[in-house]
């Protein structure tokens, strides 16, 4: 058996039925996983080209950020400071700030300009051992410069050692040329924008606001359909602020997942457990915005509902670029356990995506992603704050030191 690169003296954790696989061993060959084991049942024939030696370091999945706003232009620590002060992200919406405030920041920016100020904020989350990111798009709300922000997250994936997978947010906020004209904007959301970005690339999935703030039930459907006319997948953000049924909405529509889910009804966990729609988590934004209200967790676990954990970095209500702070969040604030952290930001992170087949656990034949970090057990990457124990980030099989 010939490899590439075995990694020995390691502790596995597949994120599989598996489990954890203690004195184990993995083999790379060409970018993907060959061989994974107890290192005492090596295949006697196999010649690795580079043999690399643990040192007892466990041994993860590459991590998963699978809701990420974090390309854009501007800071809003001025909102931040506003609701301290009492103020409500509805009310700075209401006011010009919120989404828009981005928007105007990050329309002013050349491609260039936004590509080196959202970079320092992807390599963060890279030195963590994050392999794989989505990142949407939202901050534009016209045509041309919705294109600028996924180019940049396509410029992002060619020349940051990272997965990218772009997510098309049109229905993000509504741009203040269209003031009081929500549905026309939803028109050209549907009509003109996406079907010129699909052509060209530029999308992997499709996302939309369904909130009272944001678009309604009906408007945000309307998305959809135009996406499952290009065979795009759906996400949504919905049940954050309010109960919409953009959960079931998306449920309905098969979509990839449903993300905030603090307002989440007992219809809509019904609804995402049939239709298999991954449940996003996203604690930064539940902690920035001092929220009270938990998702239903018990409800998701007792109905099976799959759990993904993410950073949702975003300029206005989680400035987060650490998925280890937002695993210990999600077990502070949502009693998440460690485990369920983990596979939420591994295997459960992948399948929200689309991912599943390629990324988010250590089996033969999936791509090479894994991260060898100085710990005693896995548990104890969401109980430490503030210590990022990344030994070594391997992606597609190379490796990349701390």
């Amino acid at each position: 058996m010939r490899a590439d690169s075995v990694w020995t003296g390691v502790h596995l954790a597949t994120m599989t039925a598996a489990g954890e696989v203690r004195d184990g061993a993995l083999a790379v060959r060409d970018g993907r996983i060959a061989w994974l084991g107890r290192e005492a049942d090596l295949p006697s024939d196999l010649r690795a080209a580079r043999r690399v030696d643990g040192a007892g370091a466990w041994v993860t999945p590459g991590l998963v950020d699978c809701h990420t706003h974090i390309v854009y232009a501007g800071n809003r620590s001025d909102e931040f400071e506003a609701r301290l002060n009492g103020a409500t992200y509805a009310e700075i919406a209401q006011r010009g700030g919120g989404i828009v405030a981005t928007v105007r920041a990050t329309r002013a920016a050349s491609e260039d300009g936004l590509f080196e100020v959202s970079t320092p904020r992807v390599r963060a989350l890279l030195k963590e051992g994050v392999t794989t990111i989505e990142i949407k798009s939202g901050y534009g709300l016209d045509l041309d410069s919705e294109r600028k922000m996924l180019r940049v997250a396509r410029r992002i994936g060619s020349e940051l050692p990272v997965t990218v997978r772009t997510t098309f947010l049109g229905a993000h906020a509504l741009p203040p040329e269209y003031a009081g004209r929500a549905d026309d904007y939803v028109g050209a959301v549907c009509r003109d924008m996406l079907p010129a970005l699909a052509r060209e690339g530029l999308v992997d999935a499709v996302d939309a606001f369904c909130e009272s703030i944001g678009f309604t039930s009906a408007q945000c459907e309307r998305v959809f359909r135009a996406a499952g006319a290009l065979g795009i997948p759906v996400k949504l953000h919905a049940e954050q602020l309010s109960e919409e049924g953009g959960a079931t909405l998306v449920a309905r529509h098969g979509g990839l997942s449903a993300d905030h889910l603090e307002w989440l009804s007992p219809l809509g966990v019904e609804a995402m457990a049939r239709a298999g729609t991954v449940a996003v988590l996203l604690p930064g934004a539940f902690y920035v915005l001092r929220e009270t209200r938990v998702p239903p967790i018990d409800a998701l676990r007792a109905a099976g509902v799959t759990m993904a954990v993410a950073s949702d970095c975003n300029p206005g209500t989680s400035p987060l670029t650490s998925l280890l702070l937002a695993m210990n969040m999600a077990c502070t604030f949502f009693r998440l356990t460690p485990a369920e952290a983990l596979a939420g930001v591994t295997t459960n992170a992948a399948c929200a995506l689309g991912l599943q087949r390629e990324v988010g656990s250590l089996e033969t034949g999936k791509r090479a992603d894994f991260v060898l970090w100085d710990i005693e057990r896995p548990a104890d990457l969401a109980y430490a704050i503030g210590f990022n124990p990344c030994r070594t980030v391997v992606r597609a099989g190379k490796a990349r030191e701390q």
